[in-house]
């Protein structure tokens, strides 16, 4: 079936960033790397204005499977796409990082393969793709050489992209064809949705607490470079915070204080694995308040204080009151920002 430029513009605008024009056009592994990253993090979405009757043509073109054999050369070298490569495969290294980080051998196995499968699916954008294992095997060889290494994630895409460039070839025609039935499409596009968001979201929702304040810090710390502009300042934090402004609506108050107290008493009800522990070093139950807390702990500090329980035991245990309290009062301080 002939693709229709006008029918691709109304599904770039109407859900663009999601991938909607990409899986009218057949080209599956864009629209899945668009529902990932949102539109390739929004540049990529915009960028397709200008580049969607070229879509289209190509879509076109290779619509007759029979007729239309693959070239044996190789396609060419795009920078754009391979940038894109490197990104995403730090993109989706950062997400294992998130969810994953606590599987065995994550640094040596899941890291690596999580990395690879992010180059992947940007070489097979469009008409091409790369040979899979080659560039699954180039991350695991990688990896080793960086382990445990905060800047891991670079290094590893990169040496992905690279083997994925050099290995780059046009899709065959038995893959073109099977990418045409609808039933499949969807199903693959479903299941690898489901296995990148299913992880982030166990791992987010399983430590609402930690991913609030991490979320807040990172707002702070981005407001706080543009301090010698307070109207600019001022703008962004507007729009960084409306969903905090949604929320705090809802829950029937203005922007102040006590409203966003209001807020973090719903999103944070339930404790972190680390402050179950924290409330049972101080002898304290969920329920415990502010005040308790803080009672609790000065008591105890006293009881283990060294300088009236000299010995290892006591020293530890004076250790592990202080941390269990800054746990707790990391969760009940109150947000920065109204």
């Amino acid at each position: 079936m002939v693709k229709s430029v006008m029918v691709t513009y109304a599904l770039w605008a109407i859900g663009g960033p999601w991938g909607l024009h990409h899986f009218y056009l057949g080209r599956d592994s864009h629209a899945l790397l668009w529902m990932l990253t949102l539109g390739g993090f929004g540049f990529g979405w915009v960028r397709e204005f200008i580049r969607i009757p070229a879509y289209v043509g190509e879509a076109n073109r290779y619509a007759d499977n029979e007729r239309k054999r693959p070239p044996r050369v190789p396609p060419p070298l795009s920078p754009v796409r391979f940038a894109g490569q490197v990104c995403v495969g730090i993109y989706f290294g950062t997400v294992a990082l998130i969810g994953l980080k606590s599987l065995s051998f994550f640094y040596l196995i899941v890291l690596p393969l999580c990395v690879g499968a992010g180059v992947h699916l940007v070489s097979s954008v469009g008409q091409q793709t790369s040979d899979l294992q080659k560039t699954l095997a180039t991350c695991l060889i990688t990896s080793p050489i960086f382990y445990g290494s905060t800047l891991s994630l670079l290094p590893i895409s990169l040496a992905a992209s690279v083997t994925a460039v050099q290995h780059r070839r046009f899709k065959t025609e038995q893959t073109r064809a099977h990418m045409q039935e609808l039933g499949p499409r969807l199903y693959r596009l479903g299941l690898a949705w489901l296995a990148f968001s299913a992880p982030l979201g166990y791992c987010v929702f399983h430590n609402t607490t930690a991913t609030l304040y991490y979320l807040s810090d990172c707002v702070a710390a981005l407001l706080d470079v543009f301090w010698f502009l307070p109207w600019l300042r001022s703008v962004l934090e507007y729009i960084l915070l409306m969903p905090y402004r949604i929320l705090c609506a809802l829950t029937g108050g203005g922007y102040y204080e006590e409203t966003w107290r209001r807020v973090f008493e719903i999103l944070l009800r339930e404790y972190t694995d680390g402050e179950k522990e924290a409330l049972r070093i101080l002898s304290l139950g969920t329920e415990a308040t502010l005040e308790e807390i803080t009672r609790s702990y000065r008591e105890l500090a006293k009881t283990w204080h060294p300088d009236h329980n000299p010995g290892k035991e006591a020293e530890t245990m004076f250790v592990k009151i202080q941390e269990a309290y800054e746990v707790l009062m990391r969760r009940h301080r109150p947000h920065r920002f109204k």
